[in-house]
């Protein structure tokens, strides 16, 4: 099941799943399915995980990937990002994630434990931004996230649910158009994501994650994997 508080997106996402599935030789496309829900309203992500365990009886794998850019909002540095920045992108990248997490783990404590949680934070959640990335908040919610799935990992590991992290560097989506339209970034790739000198793709997130997901990862809790063309081993 997927879940986004955008219909159109997320109908277009669980189709090419259902295609991807297809390609597999799943006749019918799987089991792909979209529900609308926005992620910063606890009733609406109570019933959706109620809706999991209703269809399928239990969960095994969550991955949570919700999170905004915060400029239009006022984030920024620290001593200029304003109220509403702060509070805006804290609620949408950090608390919302909480807030799966907490529901997510309450089904798989209810089925006896077992389970797999990846959550989506940034390398600003683990190295400082400077001019080209000094949005303070943002860097906040994502070192908030890392801190958060690596406390899960600790305390449920005795119950078999494992909790880690895919951390991205700048990724050619919609949320990076900004810096794929600023020469200075561009330029700046060529050091700072130097295995590629460019933009790393969806993709490689999304395989970064299914692995983590998987139960080949199965001895892995508390990793925070960075995707970044080698920006923090730098």
């Amino acid at each position: 099941m997927l879940l986004s508080r955008s219909a159109g997106p997320g109908e277009e996402a669980a189709e090419a799943a259902r295609a991807a599935a297809r390609r597999q030789g799943v006749a019918d496309g799987g089991e792909a399915t979209f529900v609308q829900c926005d992620v910063t309203v606890e009733a609406q992500v109570a019933a959706f995980y109620a809706g999991v365990r209703e269809r399928y009886g239990r969960l095994d794998v969550a991955f949570h990937a919700a999170g905004i850019s915060g400029r239009r909002f006022g984030d920024g540095p620290i001593d200029t990002c304003t109220e509403e920045g702060w509070e805006t992108v804290i609620a949408a990248n950090l608390t919302s994630i909480g807030r799966c997490c907490r529901h997510a783990v309450r089904l798989m404590l209810a089925q006896d434990g077992g389970g797999s949680i990846v959550n989506l934070a940034s390398v600003l959640g683990i190295v400082g931004g400077d001019e080209g990335f000094a949005t303070h908040a943002y860097a906040a919610s994502k070192g908030g996230i890392i801190s958060l799935t690596r406390a899960m990992a600790t305390f449920y590991a005795p119950r078999k649910i494992r909790a880690n992290v895919v951390a991205p560097g700048l990724i050619r989506t919609a949320m990076s158009e900004r810096a794929q339209g600023d020469p200075a970034i561009i330029e700046r790739l060529k050091t700072l994501q130097p295995l590629s000198g460019d933009f790393g793709t969806a993709e490689d997130v999304a395989n970064a994650a299914l692995y983590l997901a998987s139960d080949e990862a199965a001895f892995l809790t508390g990793v925070v994997l960075p995707v970044d063309g080698g920006w923090t081993a730098q």
